[in-house]
């Protein structure tokens, strides 16, 4: 008889689930620990608020890249290899980075680190689809997803406070300490893989599979949405702590980082989500996640502490809800080449990450937090009703 994939009740299925979620955690950590970090940089390299935002948007463009060619090289080579070898990857540039005295160095560093934390989301999802029964992979995505959220929200408020008390120099020498633990650990616990199938079309038939999504209009417009749910989000995140440093909140970096537990509704948000668009249906579910994510942001125009601190919490709950159906929105649109079209959905997400941290600088240099507010929290909202109003 030939071997059955890993079901709920297998050992291995949670090997696998938690050796994902801690990779998953700690490659999410590492993307965003700079985030709280950017009003540092302009003061310890004297730099300007749009050059400081490069090194959150530089490690995204390296993702980019490495999801796409990552993601090819992963369906010929393998899945385990390219996870171990983005924790590697991504480790490396912390114990380097503390040693430059150069911010464009840092920047450059901070892309090569971007490609290598690729490894782990090109490779991650197709082997838990290639190993996990189809009753309960969901269950092992799910922990996958929310363990983004919650190495997002950890990276953020470790960097912060540890900066706050220490320097970012030692934030990252911790990060690098946490790195080689989860490597460890990822090396003892995740199993072969057993069903995987190497890929011998060459590269021009993958690119061609790649880009006949761009054909299909139910597609882009998902694509779409994943961008400008991004850009809202990341936008939002990356000038908050410059607004909280200003008058009237006067906040410490130790105060900032403390803001980013709001992800914490993120962890939450996604299974949740899941839950109720089995009920009630993906489409109904989303559009009411963009409408709690534009109010989430509306409400940090409050000059009031506490409401902005609400308003995070409603935006992250709405922008996880939101993000896990258009994700899952992704697989029911695709008709084929549903490996290809996740990893378009990525890289879309993550050009809105891009676009979200470097893009707004002009707009928040011209009309503060106010103008940045505004646009962040009209555009889901309004890209939403133009699709709605498309199919009628």
């Amino acid at each position: 008889m030939g071997q059955k994939k890993y079901t709920i009740r297998d050992a291995h299925f949670w090997k696998i689930s938690v050796s994902l979620a801690l990779a998953s955690f700690f490659i999410f950590a590492c993307m965003y620990a700079v985030q709280p970090l950017l009003p540092v940089f302009v003061d310890e390299f004297g730099v300007s608020v749009s050059e400081s935002s490069l090194a959150l948007s530089m490690t995204i463009i390296g993702l980019i890249i490495g999801l796409i060619v990552l993601g090819f090289y992963s369906d010929r080579m393998g899945r385990t290899m390219f996870i171990k070898l983005s924790l590697i990857g991504s480790v490396i540039p912390f114990l380097i980075i503390p040693m430059v005295d150069t911010f464009y160095i840092l920047v450059a560093l901070r892309f090569v680190q971007g490609f290598a934390l690729a490894g782990l989301p090109a490779a991650s999802i197709a082997y838990l689809n290639e190993e996990i029964d189809t009753r309960s992979v969901g269950v092992a995505t799910g922990l996958y997803i929310s363990s983004n959220a919650l190495g997002g929200m950890v990276g953020r408020v470790l960097t912060g406070y540890i900066t706050d008390h220490f320097s970012w120099q030692v934030a990252f020498f911790i990060l690098a300490v946490i790195g080689l633990i989860v490597l460890a650990c990822v090396y003892l616990m995740l199993p072969k893989s057993r069903f995987f199938q190497s890929s011998y079309l060459p590269f021009l038939r993958d690119i061609e599979g790649f880009l006949f999504h761009f054909k299909n209009p139910a597609l882009l417009l998902v694509f779409g949405l994943g961008i400008v749910l991004q850009f809202s989000f990341t936008g939002m995140w990356t000038y908050l702590p410059f607004h909280l440093q200003a008058e009237p909140f006067s906040l410490s970096l130790q105060a900032i980082s403390y803001t980013f537990f709001a992800y914490g509704l993120g962890v939450i948000g996604s299974p949740l989500a899941g839950w109720f668009a089995g009920k009630f249906g993906l489409r109904k579910i989303r559009v009411i996640g963009v409408i709690i994510l534009t109010i989430g942001i509306f409400l940090t125009l409050s000059s009031s502490l506490f409401v902005i601190i609400i308003g995070l919490c409603v935006s992250c709950l709405g922008f996880f809800t939101a993000h896990s159906l258009t994700a899952t929105n992704v697989g029911e649109q695709a008709t084929h080449h549903k490996g290809s079209a996740a990893s378009l959905y990525l890289v879309a997400y993550y050009i809105g990450v891009a676009l979200g941290s470097s893009a707004l600088g002009p707009l928040w240099d011209a009309a503060g937090w106010s103008g940045l507010v505004i646009l962040t929290a009209i555009l889901p909202v309004t890209y939403v009703f133009f699709i709605r109003k498309g199919r009628e």
